[in-house]
């Protein structure tokens, strides 16, 4: 891991110092630059975070809602074969390199965090796929051109939950396909969702509060 005291590094030669190639435990067919520790990866990044404004490096860890919108992605791959798909809050970008390795015809994982936007570059090129990586905040924006949306994790917060709720709602009244993963954080919508997939997670006790979460992958309806 990085010396905290040590002068600022780059993002992509940051992820590159502070993780190890692994495949996720639910999804063996993907590698991603992963932490193997919680607590030196997060006080490594203490300085530059508050330096620069940034999150915690949520990047560095395989979330189970990602993990299991990626596992259900591999093994429906009709659900994004040939269509355009957006990767939302895409972390390590699991789930947009799931959806270019079942066929997608082009994705884009949307992350505003710039050490997980080098996260993903990196991830995409060790699994081999082109995946295009954006750092704009589209919340509440138009999505022309893209058939499909995936998320994982994104109901964790009361703020973010209900605000990229409301917007991934207009996009399915637009006809898009909206699914996301959730482990039953506290802030998922109680109506107006379809459970598509149900899988158990292992996880860390680093991260959550349990060896193994039971984690949902929803289709979200419009309003």
């Amino acid at each position: 891991m990085t010396d905290p005291s040590a002068p600022p590094v780059g993002p992509a030669e940051f992820v590159l110092r502070n993780t190890v190639l692994a495949a996720p435990s639910l999804v063996p067919e993907v590698s991603l630059h992963l932490a193997t520790e919680v607590t030196p990866l997060w006080e490594a990044t203490e300085a530059t975070l508050a330096r620069n404004n940034l999150p915690p490096p949520y990047w560095a860890f395989a979330w189970p809602g990602g993990q299991a919108v990626a596992r259900y992605v591999l093994d429906n791959p009709e659900v994004v074969r040939g269509r355009a798909v957006l990767d939302f809050a895409a972390g390590t970008g699991v789930v947009g390199i799931a959806a270019m390795k079942a066929g997608a015809a082009r994705a884009l994982a949307a992350e505003i965090d710039p050490f997980a936007l080098e996260a993903i570059r990196l991830n995409a090129a060790a699994c081999g796929v082109e995946l295009a990586a954006a750092g704009d905040d589209l919340v509440g924006k138009p999505l022309p051109g893209f058939d499909v949306v995936l998320a994982g994790d994104v109901c964790y917060e009361r703020p973010m939950a209900e605000r990229v709720t409301a917007w991934l709602r207009t996009l399915a009244a637009g006809g898009t396909l909206v699914l996301f993963g959730d482990p039953g954080r506290a802030y998922v919508p109680r109506d107006g969702i379809e459970r598509v997939a149900v899988y158990d997670v292992p996880t860390s006790l680093e991260l959550e509060d349990r060896t193994v979460r039971q984690t949902t992958v929803w289709k979200l309806l419009p309003a």
